[in-house]
């Protein structure tokens, strides 16, 4: 295939996606297009390095330097191609319409999603155009050396980028296609039928595989014994750890909050409240780390698992003290000893294992030390769809709708806020008015917590239209 037969293919793909094209070269051809085409394949082009052709902005002109995104993909060669590189591009004018685009952190999300396992590149933040895409330059001057120069050219504003290698051709065209689809859909080219094509295109992509909690846990409490399951509100994490529970000899459960203290949770001493009692006396108060302890280390054959609820509501320094210490899933020998009570331990027994768990959505509690981070493993757990039990229904349309703006507007850190699957879960008896109360009484007053404590603001309205269609409640008075 040859650049031209590459272009022609690639534009009636994207007509098939949306595309009206506004000029035919210099000249406006139809004012009412959503694209400018550029096409810059002329034999001087491949000779100075600088051939390319791309779909702009339909504010932009037709010759000259450009502003924002743009569709956009350089060839090697002008006949015979055996690669080219395929590129969400910002025109050298920088930014004029799309900066709040391209500030938005779904758009790096949804060009992720294009990912492959080699000649992939994604800059860490899409509205950066001064820093160089310094892993796409080097693999270009490493193995193809005709695009080194064009490459060199735009280093700096080719946030997403993928080198396509030809050598299986509809595999090559393929790829290509799923980024023109992405493009389509952040430009919302066509009409509604044709939005369903870009759609089932970007459906053809991989899917990530949802992962096993359940046996993803277990596997790392056989590697280092002591697991955190860290997620939001309704993510199923004090409810994966009673399933776990269930294939244990003995279980201990311990809640913890603001007053727990060492004397709770370890060992301590407490007054002897007999009113018969002549004098005042103090006995042992064995707290549920002790129990967990002792049942472990007097029946070695048993496995005794240890759940420790909200962990971070504790000051952590307070109520482990120097218990901390025995947390070490690679203690190896040693000559420390650590007194509990009337037990001595140089570390935990081989046989007890602990589970955790933390609300990342609770960001008043206790902040988790390093020291005490490197003990534990930490798994987090994430939103998703799932099948509800019986005689309940999971309201997969509504948990969608809130997950969309989690994905478009949530910083890396705010993903860890969105509400579980959970509270998507109701009868199938009273579905409709029951998922709308839970909106009204639970959902809505997270939402706006979240907004008062400065979280999420830019989805402030996309929150406020959500909750307004679903129950027509307003969000603010």
């Amino acid at each position: 295939m040859n650049a031209e037969e590459l272009f022609k293919t690639i534009f009636s793909k994207a007509k098939e996606y949306g595309l009206l094209e506004k000029n035919e070269g210099r000249n406006i051809t139809d004012p009412k297009g959503n694209a400018i085409i550029r096409n810059n394949l002329l034999d001087i082009s491949f000779n100075d390095g600088s051939a390319f052709f791309a779909f702009l902005s339909s504010e932009e002109e037709t010759t000259g330097p450009y502003s924002d995104f743009s569709f956009v993909v350089f060839p090697d060669k002008k006949d015979d191609i055996s690669a080219c590189v395929v590129a969400l591009g910002v025109g050298s004018s920088g930014f004029r319409n799309d900066y709040q685009l391209a500030s938005l952190p779904g758009l790096r999300r949804l060009f992720l999603k294009l990912n492959s396992q080699t000649n992939s590149f994604f800059k860490t933040s899409f509205d950066d155009i001064e820093s160089t895409s310094s892993d796409l330059l080097n693999e270009v001057k490493a193995n193809y050396s005709l695009l080194k120069t064009v490459i060199e050219s735009y280093k700096t504003v080719l946030p997403a980028s993928q080198i396509v290698d030809f050598g299986e051709e509809d595999k090559a065209l393929e790829t290509i296609y799923n980024w023109l689809a992405t493009y389509a859909k952040i430009r919302s080219w066509g009409t509604a039928a044709q939005k369903k094509v870009v759609e089932t295109q970007l459906d053809k992509l991989p899917k990530p595989e949802l992962p096993n909690e359940e046996d993803d846990t277990r596997r790392l409490l056989e590697q280092r014994k002591y697991v955190v399951l860290q997620g939001a509100p309704g993510t199923g994490k004090t409810y994966t750890a009673l399933k776990i529970a269930s294939k244990y000899d003995e279980v201990f459960f311990e809640q913890f909050h603001a007053e727990t203290n060492y004397s709770d949770f370890v060992f301590g001493i407490e007054p002897n409240l007999d009113p018969d009692a002549k004098e005042v006396k103090f006995n042992k108060k064995k707290g549920v780390l002790y129990k967990a302890i002792k049942s472990a280390k007097d029946n070695p054959t048993k496995t005794v698992l240890l759940i420790i609820d909200e962990i971070n509501r504790a000051n952590l320094s307070n109520v482990l003290g120097p218990i901390f210490y025995l947390f070490e899933y690679q203690s190896g020998t040693r000559n420390v000893t650590i007194k509990i009570g009337d037990m001595e331990l140089e570390k935990l027994p081989e046989n007890l294992h602990v589970i955790a768990t933390m609300n990342t959505a609770d960001r008043s509690l206790a902040v988790v030390d390093f020291a005490l981070r490197r003990r534990f493993a930490w798994y987090t757990l994430r939103p998703h769809e799932i099948s509800a039990g019986s005689g309940m229904t999971f309201i997969k349309k509504v948990y969608n709708k809130f997950a969309d703006i989690f994905f478009e507007f949530a910083t890396d850190e705010e993903l860890n806020l969105q509400p579980g699957q959970s509270y998507f879960i109701v009868s199938k008896d009273n579905k409709e008015q029951e998922m709308k109360e839970r909106m009204i009484y639970e959902l809505m007053p997270l939402i706006k917590e979240y907004l008062a404590e400065g979280y999420l603001l830019k989805a402030k309205d996309s929150f406020c239209d959500l909750f307004l269609k679903e129950t027509g409640k307003l969000m603010y008075e």
